[in-house]
């Protein structure tokens, strides 16, 4: 054999190795998962999402800040269009609502991405509200977080993208959707004469201290609904919750509750979904606190679920 064909022939053996499919760890390439973009990274729930997702046998891919055309940005901050407590201003808010996605970076932010995880983290700036609202609590804000969340779900809802929004993305889920929101479940509760023992969230031991979740049971109100196929179950057992507000209602809008938990006699919304999407579910609690410190065998069920929505 001469030495121009033992070329020809090696080529061809190391093109019909490239072809066939590899052994081992590598063996099946690992869905990929969107997780919106935070500018605080190292958040507790934030880095537990993303954790959870690897864990349930994923790649998370952090997702970067979807910015609106309509409003000024300097560094991915704005420069207009906030207050000084760091919420959204009325304006600005207005023009979000009003242009949603379709003028943004939306589409690019998502190219390749076909399922999203919306993790938990600050307060919703009211203004963005259906019926906007002025702050009630100052218990902090993002108004470059509340846009690109908001132009990230609307394009996400669009487009039928698998979503999976926990806690602060439950609401935005809900926000988008049109539903009444609760600012602070402690001053519903009293406004309704009832008692409230923080069963959303611990109180500090002390004035600085870390404030760790609270448990409670969630019921599943359909047994034929999303949440219900996810977790097998008509109850979520001390489910890890941290948040001070809350979903009140959801008349007049496409989302439909599928799961509750009762405090003081009232039915506190602990889950809805969108059921003219493939895959939208919005859960108030935080599963990934209970993948990551190993609490249960039942929550990376969500995650799995999302990762099989991916493909």
């Amino acid at each position: 054999m001469n030495r121009r064909k033992k070329i020809l022939v090696l080529l061809v053996s190391f093109a019909l190795l490239l072809s066939l499919p590899s052994c081992g760890a590598g063996a099946a390439r690992k869905p990929t998962v969107g997780v919106a973009w935070r500018s605080d990274r190292e958040a507790e729930s934030f880095q537990a999402v993303c954790k959870a997702i690897e864990i349930a046998g994923g790649t998370p891919v952090v997702l970067d800040q979807v910015l609106s055309a309509d409003l000024t940005y300097e560094n991915g901050l704005l420069t207009d269009g906030k207050e000084p407590d760091g919420s959204l201003a009325a304006s600005a808010a207005k023009l979000v609502r009003c242009n949603r996605w379709q003028g943004s970076n939306a589409a690019a932010v998502m190219d390749g991405i076909t399922a999203i995880v919306f993790p938990g983290g600050e307060d919703i700036s009211p203004t963005l509200y259906y019926d906007a609202q002025l702050p009630e609590t100052d218990e902090g804000f993002s108004a470059e977080r509340d846009v690109s969340d908001y132009l990230l779900m609307s394009y996400c809802m669009d487009n039928d993208i698998a979503i999976l929004a926990i806690c602060r993305g439950m609401q935005m889920l809900s926000v988008v959707s049109g539903a009444e929101m609760m600012q602070d479940i402690p001053d519903y509760m009293e406004s309704l004469g009832l008692a409230y023992r923080y069963e959303h969230r611990n109180e500090p031991p002390s004035p600085g201290a870390y404030r760790d979740f609270a448990f409670h049971d969630v019921t599943v109100t359909d047994e034929n609904s999303l949440l219900c196929r996810i977790i097998g179950e008509t109850v979520v057992r001390d489910a890890p919750s941290w948040h001070h507000q809350a979903v009140k209602s959801v008349a007049g809008t496409r989302l439909v509750v599928t799961g509750t938990a009762q405090i003081s006699g009232v039915d506190m919304i602990e889950a809805v979904e969108r059921p003219d999407k493939a895959f939208a579910l919005g859960i108030q609690w935080h599963p990934e606190i209970a993948v990551v410190r190993e609490l249960d065998d039942t929550s990376v069920r969500f995650f799995t679920a999302i990762l099989d929505a991916a493909k």
